[in-house]
C-alpha cells in the first residue's frame, strides 16, 4: 500500500525479487531504443578509458577516480530515463529525446532563477562534489597508509588487498561503504523523479530515502546488483560498460515507477494525450 508523508509522493513496497524485473524491462527498452541506448554506454566507457589512460601509473588515484566516476552515473544516465519515459508514453524514443534532455530541458521553465529550474543541476553538482571528496579521500588513504608505493593494479592487490598484517583494504572498503550508502539512498529515484515531476531537490532526495527505508531488503539487493554489474563492466576492460550503463539506467527508471506513486505531483512536461501513460 503506498505510504505518503506531507509534501512527498506516496512510496510503494515491493518484493525482494522485483529488481530483477527492472532489469528485464531495461533489456526490453534497450532492444526498442537500439543504438542510442548503447551509445550512452560507449560514451561513458570512453570516459572511463580516458581516466585509466591518465591515471594508469597512479593506481592510488585510479581506484578513487573510477569509483567516483560511478557516483555521478545517476546524473549521466538522465537521458536514459527520458528514453524509457518516452517508450512508456508511446512517444518516439530516439536521438531527439537525448538532445532535448541535455540541450532544451530549460525551455519548459518560465522562471530561470527558481530552484525548480536548477534542481537537476544542483543534484549533479552535489554528486560531483561527493565523488571528488571520495577521490581525494581514497587517494590520501592509499598514499599515506600503504606500506609501499602503489603505482599499478598489481601493487594495489599485493600491498593493499592481500597485505597480511595490514588493515588498509578493510578501512578503504569501510570508508567507501560509509560514503556510498547515503549516496545510494539519496539518488536511487531522485533523478528520475526530478526529470518526471516538478519537485524540489529536497523533495526528491527525501522521497528517495523514504523508498529505501520502506524497502530495505529489496533495495539492498538492488544496490548489490548495481555493484556487481558495475564491477563486471570495469573488470572487462571497460567494454562491459557499453551494455551495463544503459541497462542500469533504463532499469532505474522502472525502479522509480514501481517505488514512487507520483500521480499527485505536476508533470514536468505535459503528456501528449491523457491516455498515453498507464502508470500515472
Amino acid at each position: 500500500m503506498p505510504q505518503a508523508t506531507p509534501n512527498l509522493p506516496a512510496v510503494r513496497t515491493i518484493t525482494l525479487m522485483r529488481p530483477l524485473v527492472w532489469l528485464v524491462y531495461a533489456w526490453r527498452d534497450m532492444a526498442r531504443v537500439g543504438w542510442v541506448s548503447f551509445a550512452h554506454g560507449l560514451a561513458l566507457a570512453a570516459v572511463g578509458a580516458i581516466i585509466v589512460a591518465i591515471a594508469h601509473q597512479r593506481f592510488w588515484l585510479l581506484a578513487g577516480a573510477l569509483s567516483g566516476f560511478m557516483v555521478i552515473a545517476p546524473v549521466l544516465a538522465t537521458s536514459l530515463y527520458a528514453l524509457s519515459r518516452a517508450l512508456e508514453r508511446g512517444e518516439k524514443a530516439d536521438l531527439s529525446v537525448v538532445l532535448k534532455t541535455w540541450l532544451n530541458w530549460q525551455n519548459s521553465h518560465f522562471n530561470k532563477w527558481g530552484n525548480d529550474y536548477w534542481c537537476m543541476v544542483q543534484f549533479g553538482a552535489l554528486l560531483a562534489l561527493a565523488a571528488t571528496g571520495w577521490v581525494v579521500t581514497s587517494a590520501a588513504l592509499i598514499t599515506l597508509l600503504a606500506p609501499a608505493p602503489i603505482l599499478g593494479p598489481l601493487d594495489f592487490v599485493r600491498h593493499v588487498v592481500l597485505a597480511q598484517d595490514g588493515w588498509l583494504f578493510e578501512l578503504w572498503l569501510a570508508l567507501g561503504g560509509i560514503m556510498a550508502a547515503p549516496l545510494f539512498a539519496s539518488s536511487v529515484v531522485s533523478m528520475p523523479l526530478l526529470l518526471d515531476r516538478r519537485v524540489t531537490l529536497m523533495q526528491a532526495v527525501l522521497t528517495s530515502w523514504q523508498a529505501v527505508l520502506a524497502n530495505p531488503v529489496p533495495m539492498g539487493f538492488w544496490a548489490a546488483l548495481i555493484m556487481g554489474f558495475t564491477l563486471l563492466g570495469l573488470g572487462s576492460l571497460l567494454l562491459g560498460l557499453i551494455a551495463v550503463i544503459p541497462m542500469l539506467g533504463h532499469a532505474s527508471w522502472h525502479a522509480y515507477r514501481d517505488l514512487v506513486d507520483a500521480s499527485s505531483l505536476p508533470l514536468r512536461e505535459p503528456l501528449p494525450t491523457p491516455s498515453n501513460s498507464s502508470r500515472n
